[in-house]
């Protein structure tokens, strides 16, 4: 029977310097040479994505951006996507603005890697990052009134807000908010904020339910927050060393990123 393995990418599948080791590598096409199908859940954008995995990496599906999109990897071919519409997307603008908080709002699929900003005069060295990172692809959002669709919000706060998400949380209960932790200093609060139809649980279902695999045949292995919905939905579920206590408590832990715990998993379920 075939079967579907569903794995994060960052800190999961790659090591901590987004590389992917001799072991990995070879786990992953260990596993679809049996017939099986692999697909990356990342919080990543596609062209976040590129830039550290090659056209010919060993997966056959993509689910980007936490779930707003699902790309056939092969064939470079977007099969499913999600967007915020004009309504949503002012609400959760005066919501943000009213707490004074750093976000970016992102363009639609495939373009989302593009995005507008707004920023206070706040100390957020992690925001600033992430403009420097992406600062061919952002600009300043002079008018919020005139954006008409999008694909997400990303909300950046510190990593000791939790009181603050929780507070955006509660107010936005009309869309999909998850909570991540920044891929890039590995430790600020990222509230991350898509349509009520968006998760990397929700996408492994759609993607599950169209190549007709039966869910009792899906694995997914994770390391952080915004894998709980994909743990949650998978049959057998795992996490790395790495991840967070809480969630370690509630799935099946493996070895962590820097030690292969991805190549323990495949050889334990092939």
């Amino acid at each position: 029977m075939k079967k579907m393995l569903i794995t994060d990418l960052d800190r999961t599948l790659l090591r901590d310097d987004n590389s992917v080791s001799a072991e990995n590598y070879e786990a992953l096409k260990r596993f679809r040479k049996k017939g099986n199908l692999i697909a990356v859940a990342t919080g990543r954008n596609i062209f976040s994505v590129n830039q550290v995995l090659k056209d010919d990496f060993p997966i056959d599906f993509l689910i980007f951006s936490s779930g707003v999109g699902i790309m056939n990897w092969a064939k470079k071919k977007i099969i499913y996507e999600n967007h915020l519409n004009e309504n949503e997307i002012k609400s959760v603008i005066k919501i943000l603005i009213s707490h004074k908080v750093d976000f970016m709002v992102h363009d639609v699929v495939p373009y989302n890697h593009k995005f507008f900003f707004w920023k206070w005069e706040n100390f957020n060295p992690d925001f600033e990052r992430r403009l420097k990172l992406y600062e061919k692809h952002c600009q300043f959002l002079k008018k919020p009134q005139d954006i008409k669709k999008a694909s997400q919000f990303i909300v950046i706060l510190s990593e000791d807000s939790i009181t603050k998400f929780n507070e955006i949380k509660s107010e936005i209960k009309f869309l999909k908010v998850i909570r991540a932790t920044s891929p890039l200093d590995h430790k600020s609060i990222w509230l991350e904020i898509f349509p009520r139809t968006v998760s990397k649980g929700k996408a492994a279902k759609w993607l599950c339910n169209f190549l007709l695999i039966n869910k009792k045949n899906t694995i997914g292995i994770g390391n952080d927050y915004n894998d709980i919905d994909l743990l949650d939905w998978t049959t057998r579920s795992y996490v790395v060393e790495n991840a967070p206590e809480e969630l370690k408590r509630k799935y099946t832990v493996t070895d962590s990123n820097e030690k292969n715990g991805f190549a323990k998993v495949v050889m334990e379920i092939i």
